[in-house]
């Protein structure tokens, strides 16, 4: 099934929004004709014979992709009741967590069938509905908010006071398609009034040097003294009492960030989508725990709740995309 969303509200706005089609399909699923009869059947008898059932997700498998956030094995540990639940509560022969290389790779699997369900960041997301590659369905809840934070975060004992002193520096990024490690991180240093040239995609023309890799990347690069900076998401900066850790401090701040979404092949039908949703918001506490099936243990999720979410939810990552003039190229990038 293929659909385009009009997920942008302002027809002449830069960026991803002039790659929106304002218009929406219907599901590709079709019916074979019914079989010629010898009249011993009725006709709608003899349709409902010949019209085989889809297989459901395509290949009788919920695949399920995991954006690369945190190292492979923990997240398959965190993700462990999420493969239980969708084993038994979809119509499948299995379900499978598979570990993505990144955001572009969750989407491209996501637009080809071979994934069907995901998690990812709200910027990714973004990009891959306005360029028909997932469907948003979800929003996740965690550590008391719906909302998080993104930061540029310094080494205490730097020289580094405003965001216009990182002119001339090295500062470490998340994966490009990341809200609150690239977007966010970018737009405050626009915004602070540095020239970030064609950043995320092109590194080459900025008042800085960046560098891209993953949230606990950026940050460790930064404990190591390797850059001046990281824009990173918050939460990879905090310790177990949910505070900076120590020896580091913020140099910005951008609150208000819808929390990351799950999102669903857009080759899923509506019925197949619907059930995703219904299987996520009415499952029990014990999805959130992690493979030991224990609160407050390492393998817990770092989101406790769900509740269904569209394209509505993420527009202000939309606007801020716009503000940047990023279109969905850079998925490709």
């Amino acid at each position: 099934m293929s659909k385009r969303r009009d997920f942008i509200k302002s027809a002449g706005a830069v960026g991803i929004a002039g790659l929106i089609a304002g218009c929406s399909g219907n599901s590709g699923g079709s019916e074979e004709t019914a079989a010629e009869t010898d009249g011993s059947e009725s006709t709608a008898t003899a349709t409902a014979t010949a019209t085989e059932a889809p297989v459901a997700y395509g290949d009788g498998r919920a695949t399920f992709y995991m954006s690369p956030s945190e190292p492979q094995q923990l997240m398959e540990a965190q993700y462990a009741p999420i493969q239980e639940m969708l084993q038994s509560e979809l119509a499948v022969d299995s379900a499978t967590l598979n570990y993505a290389a990144g955001y572009s790779a969750v989407l491209q699997s996501l637009a080809g069938g071979t994934g069907d369900i995901a998690e990812t960041g709200p910027f990714a997301a973004a990009l891959g509905v306005a360029n028909d590659r997932c469907d948003i369905v979800l929003q996740r809840y965690g550590y008391g908010s719906w909302t998080y934070s993104s930061v540029l975060v310094t080494q205490e004992d730097s020289d580094i006071e405003s965001l216009t002193d990182l002119e001339g520096e090295r500062v470490a990024f998340a994966d490009r398609l990341s809200a609150s490690g690239a977007l966010y991180p970018l737009f405050m240093l626009k915004q602070a009034g540095l020239d970030i040239g064609d950043l995320p995609t092109d590194t080459g023309s900025a008042d800085f040097t960046p560098q891209f890799s993953s949230h606990a990347e950026a940050f460790a690069a930064l404990e190591r003294g390797q850059v001046a900076a990281a824009g990173v998401g918050q939460f990879i900066t905090l310790n177990d009492a949910r505070e900076l850790k120590d020896g580091f401090r913020y140099v910005e701040t951008e609150d208000g960030i819808p929390r990351a979404p799950i999102v669903v092949s857009p080759e899923l039908s509506d019925e197949e989508q619907t059930a995703v949703t219904e299987a996520f918001v009415d499952a029990s506490e014990s999805l959130y725990l992690g493979e030991d099936g224990e609160a407050d243990t390492d393998d817990d999720l770092w989101f406790s709740d769900v509740r269904e979410a569209d394209n509505e939810t993420y527009q202000p990552v939309v606007e801020v995309a716009n503000e940047l003039g990023i279109s969905a190229e850079l998925l490709d990038s």
